[in-house]
């Protein structure tokens, strides 16, 4: 043992210096010898297990679903992360230099690790004695956010050193930072500068000025921590120490360092402005979008062009919330949305901690009574303004009692308000012409609801649809998910079935009393009425459709034979399992929603073919490339059938199951079939369709809906519509560039109030909208076919008559009908064919 001991004392001695310092050189060296060893093996285990870099593109960032309209505004976006991708040329120079005094000085010059930066950062923290330098380069933080999971391992920083090499070995500077630029979190849910302008300034990233750079720069290191929104003083600071270090790397000069860190944070919250308001279309969008392209959906990076108009839709949003308001009005306030107590002198802290619950509703601002006068009072808003409510704002406001029912005039403001009241306020949006109202009205969250769709009648492209007061209030969508009685607007399908079996708009039929047996139990007898109450004679159906008369169309359907005319108003879209088959049918006692009813009026409006609605014009995928394309049925004149029984069968043929949802687009199929046209079917004959408009012009000349002479235009028909006891109001009304449908009631179908008409509640909504979608559009006569005549009649008899006749009048016919002869089944005799002549009374059992 001693020798061998000796021996190696020996060998020490001999091969191993003797200083001590040298020792220790020699095992630094040995140290970093195993460590390059070591690092080598483990990259050799780690790099095979790094991603590809083939996926390393746009196409991984998860962009959310934007929705647009036909003329690119947009409407709507969906996904967990707000991204708007951008190349990096479109990113201005400066804030690129601002981001790399923020994040990576030297990244021209590396390869994806700083080793300086790492030893300055190293050094810097240990004097400091804290962490607050790191040494992630961008190339890194890019391999960190792309691929790597954010468990703080060595191995995953290893991973991340070794594929920050990786990149810049196969990607350029340029691609990097454009990787870089669209990736990175920025906070509120916004990835990406172009998001995070957006976001905090409401700017694309050419609108930025350099104090904005400067923020933005700073958020990646803390998105949290240095955010403007939520730690402003935080951000300010850091905000300023990057415009600091961009003066010390010479990237911008003292004048404007020094006018940067003076300029005020301005950072807000700015989510998605637009004009257009359409969250009852972008939610069908999304339902489609979810059911077509399934997880892709909230990332994929769709765009989505709708076929609505945006003037259309902002039009049909205003008129629909105005009605409903005005509706409101009419029946009366029904108190204060909620209360607090002022003692002493309000304290906005307290005003404004009051009001956080209640959200803006239809545009509707909360506020808070402050004080009340004799005629007016001053609110605080929930934007932390205070207004007045003058006295025409007030006066409106009597209680609300019932349906029917007001209680006592205002004589004083505090008869409506008090201090402390939370309440509701109306923008007037014209005060000079309601110079008595003021620029604020009194106005209450509308119990009632509504809703109005518009289609182009050439092919059934939505124009505007709103499904409610506000979606965010209720998100259920009463155009294609309301299924209620249309009353009288039912009434138009019926007389055309008449045309079509052998009546002129010139027939007359009885106004005359009916009643309908209720067999052993007399209490249940049917006694169907006219709104007025009134009884009529022998009455023309150009009037008595223009008047809506009742006991004239129960007589017409009893005489043309209920199961011929649900089955004829098939074609019109009807669903049959909808229509009762009893003579109630007459009243509109069938289901039908907003959809329904302007999907079946448009075949008046476009001649008599029938169009299938959609909302979706084309999808996009993130990279502009059209996935889906409307190819919606044309009209083809030239194609008609000519003939009532061809159009007849062409008609049930083109009348599949009603839908209420419309399709979202009607897509072309294989690529044989992608140029083929597809034509809308003829489900009319022109000559019943142009007596139906024609017939449907003096509803508004003459009849229901002569409100809608205030548009002053002569192309407009339509037909309102009101069923039992008020529940629903309804107009539907078209000339041939566009199709509307207005509908008011309550949710759960309770009445509206006595008086409460298709006529007086929701015709004016149809005529705001119509005024502004009609502006601009030059008046188009009605087309008459070359088969029609038109001829002189008495107004009372419907026969032909002499011009000097006193109550003479024109009317037209389909050539070989103007002969005055008896209708088919006067002498109680019918083929089965033709309809019996409808009977002066009805008493039998209802069916």
């Amino acid at each position: 043992m001693n020798d061998s001991g000796s021996a190696f004392s020996r060998w020490t001695r001999q091969y191993l210096p003797a200083k001590p310092w040298q020792l220790a050189l020699i095992a630094l060296f040995g140290l970093l010898a195993s460590a390059v060893v070591i690092l080598t093996l483990i990259a050799l285990i780690l790099t095979p297990t790094l991603p590809s870099l083939d996926d390393l593109s746009g196409a991984q960032l998860k962009v959310p679903l934007r929705v647009y309209t036909a003329d690119g505004e947009l409407l709507a976006e969906f996904g967990e992360e707000k991204r708007i991708p951008v190349k990096i040329e479109e990113v201005p120079d400066l804030l690129i230099k601002a981001v790399l005094a923020a994040e990576d000085r030297s990244f021209f010059y590396h390869h994806g690790v700083d080793f300086v930066g790492i030893l300055r950062a190293a050094l810097h923290n240990l004097r400091t004695q804290s962490t607050s330098q790191g040494a992630s380069t961008i190339t890194m933080q890019v391999a960190r956010n792309f691929f790597l999971s954010p468990e703080k391992t060595y191995t995953r920083k290893i991973k991340e050193v070794l594929l920050a090499f990786k990149i810049e070995r196969e990607l350029s500077k340029q691609q990097i930072l454009e990787l870089y630029f669209n990736k990175i979190f920025l906070g509120h849910r916004s990835y990406g500068f172009a998001a995070a302008a957006q976001t905090y300034y409401g700017k694309n990233l050419q609108q930025l000025v350099l104090p904005e750079m400067a923020m933005l720069a700073g958020l990646p290191k803390a998105p949290s921590r240095d955010n403007p929104l939520t730690n402003p003083e935080n951000a300010t600071e850091r905000r300023n120490t990057i415009l600091k270090q961009m003066l010390s790397l010479n990237f911008i000069d003292e004048a404007a360092y020094a006018e940067a860190v003076n300029a005020p944070l301005a950072a807000a919250r700015h989510n998605l402005q637009s004009d257009t308001v359409a969250p009852y279309v972008a939610e069908l969008v999304r339902q489609y979008m979810i059911q077509t392209y399934d997880e892709k959906t909230y990332a994929g990076g769709f765009h989505v062009y709708t076929t609505l108009n945006a003037r259309h839709q902002q039009a049909a949003v205003r008129a629909l919330r105005a009605g409903l308001l005005e509706y409101d009005r009419r029946h009366g306030y029904r108190g204060p949305a909620g209360k607090m107590t002022i003692r002493g002198e309000p304290d906005p802290v307290q005003l404004d901690d009051a009001l956080k619950d209640f959200r803006v509703v239809g545009n509707l601002l909360p506020g808070i009574v402050l004080e009340v006068g004799e005629k007016n009072a001053k609110v605080y808003t929930q934007d932390g303004a205070t207004v007045e409510l003058g006295w025409g704002g007030l006066s409106w406001a009597r209680r609300y009692i019932d349906e029917n029912t007001l209680g006592n005039a205002l004589k004083t403001a505090a008869d409506v308000v008090k201090p402390g009241d939370i309440i509701y306020l109306e923008a007037v949006e014209d005060p000079q012409q309601l110079p008595e109202t003021g620029p604020w009205r009194l106005a209450q969250i509308p119990e009632v609801a509504g809703a109005l769709v518009a289609l182009r009648p050439a092919d059934g492209a939505v124009l505007a649809l709103t499904g409610g007061f506000d979606f965010y209030q209720s998100s259920f969508n009463r155009v294609t998910q309301a299924e209620r009685q249309p009353g009288s607007s039912i009434k138009p399908f019926i007389f055309s079935a008449a045309l079509d079996k052998g009546f002129t708009a010139a027939s007359t039929v009885s106004g005359a009393p009916i009643v309908m047996d209720g067999g052993d139990s007399p209490e249940e007898e049917w006694r169907p009425e006219d709104y007025s109450k009134k009884f009529y004679g022998p009455t023309r159906l150009r009037k008595a459709l223009a008047q809506s008369l009742n006991l004239v169309s129960v007589r017409l359907l009893r005489a043309l034979g209920v199961a011929y005319t649900v089955e004829y108003m098939e074609r019109f879209g009807f669903d049959p399992a909808k229509v009762p088959r009893n003579l109630s049918l007459a009243l509109g006692t069938a289901s039908a929603t907003p959809m329904q009813m302007v999907n079946a009026f448009t075949v008046f409006a476009n001649g008599g073919y029938r169009v299938t609605p959609y909302f979706i014009s084309r999808v996009e995928d993130a990279n502009h490339i059209v996935l889906e394309q409307a190819k919606p049925a044309v009209i083809c004149r030239e194609c008609d059938v000519q003939g009532s029984t061809n159009v007849a069968s062409a008609g049930r043929a083109g009348a599949t199951e009603a839908q209420a949802n419309p399709p979202a687009a009607a897509t072309t199929g294989t690529a044989a079939d992608k140029d083929q046209p597809v034509y809308a079917p003829r489900v009319l004959s022109p000559e019943t369709s142009f007596l139906m408009a024609s017939m449907m012009q003096d509803v508004i000349r003459a009849g229901t809906g002569r409100g809608a002479l205030v548009l002053g235009r002569q192309d407009l028909a339509g037909k309102t519509g009101t069923t039992n006891d008020y529940r629903d109001a309804w107009f539907s009304g078209f000339n041939s560039e566009v199709a509307a449908t207005t509908w008011v009631g309550f949710d759960q179908p309770v009445s509206l109030g006595r008086g409460e008409t298709g006529g007086r509640t929701a015709l004016p909504v149809w005529i705001d909208f119509m005024r502004v979608a009609l502006e601009g559009v030059p008046e188009k006569p009605l087309p008459v076919p070359e088969t029609m005549v038109r001829i002189t009649i008495n107004s009372e008899t419907g026969k032909p008559t002499t011009p000097d006749d006193p109550e003479a009048m024109e009317e037209y016919f389909v050539e070989g009908t103007e002969t005055p002869q008896e209708l088919p089944g006067t002498e109680g005799e019918t083929d089965g064919a033709t309809p019996a002549r409808p009977p002066e009374n009805i008493r039998e059992n209802l069916f």
